[in-house]
This record gives C-alpha cells, sequence and structure tokens, in this order.
C-alpha cells in the first residue's frame, strides 16, 4: 500500500468522529437549562414558615391556659371539700366505752367509713375488740414473766412450754389491732389503756412456784375463753360475723392451753 492511500484512509476515519461530534453538540443544545435557587433567594420563604409556626404555637399556648384558668376554681373547690376544717372534731361518740375504744373524737377519722356496720353497730364492737386486743397482750406479758421467773424440778418443762403457748396467742394481738383499724378504730397500747380493758392482770411480784404459776393462768384462761364465746355472739349479734370467726378461733386456742396445763397439774409432784 502507498503512502497516499494510508494518509486517505487518515483522513477519512478523522472525519467520522468530527461529524460524531458536531451531532452530539446538536443534541446538547436542544435541552432546557435549569438553575438553582442561591441560599440567599430561599432564606425568605424559610423564614416565612418559622414565623408562621411560632405564631400557632403561641395560639395554642394561650388557649391551654385559658383552659386552665376556668378549671382552677373547681379544683381549689374540690380540695376544700375533701380537706377536714381547722381545729374541727371528729364523729360524736355515743357513750364513753364507745368513744375510748374507738377513738373516735379526732380529726381524721371524721373521714372513717365504718363498711356495713352502723355506728351503733360499730360502738358495740369495736369495744370487745378493744378488750380483747388488751387481754391479749397481757397474757402475752404474763406467760413470759412466768417464763422468766420459774424455778425447780420443772423449770424446763415449764420454761419451754411458756413460750410455746406465746407463739399460739401472739398472732392475734396484731389481728385483733388490725381489725379494730379496718373497721375505723384506733388500738390502745398504753400500759395504763391495757391495765384498764384488760382481763388479765400482769403480776408485779415474783412468782416461783409452778403450781402457783400454772394454776393463776388456768383461771385466767378459763375467763378469757368464756369471754371471747360470749363476745362472738355479742358482735355477731351487731352485724359483725368476720370478728364473730376470730373470736371463736381465740376461744378453742385459748382452751387448747388451758387444757395442757391442767395436765401438768395432775402431776403429783407439782403438789
Amino acid at each position: 500500500m502507498t503512502r497516499g492511500s494510508k494518509a486517505a484512509k487518515s483522513g477519512g476515519t478523522g472525519s467520522g468522529s468530527t461529524d460524531k461530534s458536531g451531532g452530539a453538540g446538536k443534541a446538547g443544545t436542544g435541552r432546557t437549562s435549569r438553575r438553582k435557587a442561591t441560599p440567599q433567594e430561599s432564606q425568605p420563604q424559610q423564614n416565612a414558615v418559622q414565623e408562621d409556626a411560632v405564631l400557632a404555637s403561641g395560639v395554642q399556648d394561650q388557649t391551654a391556659q385559658d383552659q386552665a384558668g376556668q378549671d382552677q376554681p373547681v379544683q381549689d373547690q374540690a380540695m376544700e371539700q375533701a380537706m377536714p376544717e381547722a381545729g374541727a372534731q371528729g364523729v360524736e361518740a355515743q357513750g364513753e366505752a364507745k368513744a375510748d375504744a374507738a377513738h373516735l373524737n379526732t380529726v381524721n377519722n371524721r373521714l372513717v367509713d365504718h363498711g356495713y356496720l352502723s355506728e351503733e353497730e360499730f360502738g358495740v364492737v369495736s369495744e370487745t375488740l378493744q378488750r380483747n386486743l388488751a387481754t391479749t397482750i397481757s397474757l402475752y406479758l404474763k406467760f413470759k414473766k412466768y417464763h422468766w421467773d420459774i424455778r425447780g424440778r420443772f423449770f424446763r418443762d415449764l420454761h419451754l412450754a411458756y413460750d410455746e403457748f406465746i407463739e399460739e396467742i401472739f398472732d392475734g394481738i396484731d389481728e385483733q389491732a388490725e381489725r379494730l383499724v379496718a373497721l375505723g378504730g384506733s388500738p390502745v397500747a398504753a400500759p395504763s389503756d391495757l391495765e384498764r380493758f384488760s382481763l388479765v392482770q400482769v403480776p408485779t411480784e415474783t412468782v416461783r412456784d409452778a403450781r402457783t404459776q400454772v394454776a393463776d393462768l388456768v383461771q385466767d384462761l378459763t375467763r378469757v375463753s368464756r369471754g371471747y364465746r360470749d363476745d362472738s355472739k355479742t358482735v355477731d349479734d351487731a352485724n359483725d360475723p368476720a370478728t364473730a370467726d376470730l373470736y371463736n378461733g381465740y376461744a378453742a386456742t385459748m382452751d387448747k392451753i388451758r387444757w395442757m396445763l391442767q395436765a401438768m397439774m395432775d402431776d403429783d409432784r407439782m403438789n
């Protein structure tokens, strides 16, 4: 091949490339040109949106404040009605025993609901609960006193037995106190109140003799058991079968402990 023919081919190839490039240029000039907005141009629109949001928020806050202002007098009135007046007296109790047993002459007890019991029924039930609570506490203390004081042949037997009996009656203290509270009363706890209400007297002197201790406890348990049975009927008539059931259970416990102590007294060596 001659140099002339190579040049001709080379020239033809270059011409084709030029035509394609030119065609592409024409197609590009036919498109629509779009220019993006500058930050300076879009800023006023954003500011307007923010101002609208702030204005709407202010309107909502003002509406909420107006509504709260309208509700406040109603709320204040409800609180005033719920709170007892300063220095106000409690429910006027009928009878010294009822007032003493229930502690009704207090401000807070103005709001106490005695449940299904009337005021008269509550007075009857609360008096028995208060007395039996004081009696059970005193009986517990008496067993402990004899537990510490016992001496002689039966020391170990009675020292341990007294603690076993205490465990059987101890739960009754809390049960009776909480029953009284549940009905709207206030349990006594002061030593002077216990002594005044209780059927059992805690000895102040030291008693060492086994038979003297046991005989004294048997007498107390007989009195307490009878009292529970009588009170069970009383509170049942006063529309409180729940407390009556408690009393029946306590009476059975007292009977059991009394039986065990009486059995120990049958030992000739205790005479």
